[in-house]
Order: structure tokens, then C-alpha cells, then sequence
């Protein structure tokens, strides 16, 4: 067996993720304003309308 040396140039990528901390926390802030929204109605539900019946 023969071994062959072969010179080979290897790429290095550096894959750095990058987060808007703004973004993440207007996100944030959206989705807890829907569960609150959310758990408001239920409330409301439970609370006020479900009595009648």
C-alpha cells in the first residue's frame, strides 16, 4: 500500500447565532400579553356566563 500525501486547505467557518435582545423580548412581551388576554376570557367565562346556565 502506498500512502499519498496530499496537502488539503480546510475551511473554518465560525457560525456565531446572533439574537436581537430587543426582538426576544418584544416577543415576549407579545405572547404574555395573548396568555393574559387568554386566561381573562376564561375568567370571564367561568366567573360570569357559566352562573346562568
Amino acid at each position: 500500500m502506498t500512502t499519498h500525501n496530499r496537502n488539503l486547505e480546510i475551511e473554518e467557518r465560525h457560525v456565531e447565532k446572533k439574537s436581537d435582545s430587543s426582538m426576544v423580548a418584544s416577543t415576549f412581551i407579545k405572547y404574555a400579553a395573548y396568555l393574559i388576554i387568554f386566561f381573562g376570557a376564561l375568567y370571564f367565562l367561568v366567573r360570569y356566563v357559566f352562573p346562568i346556565f
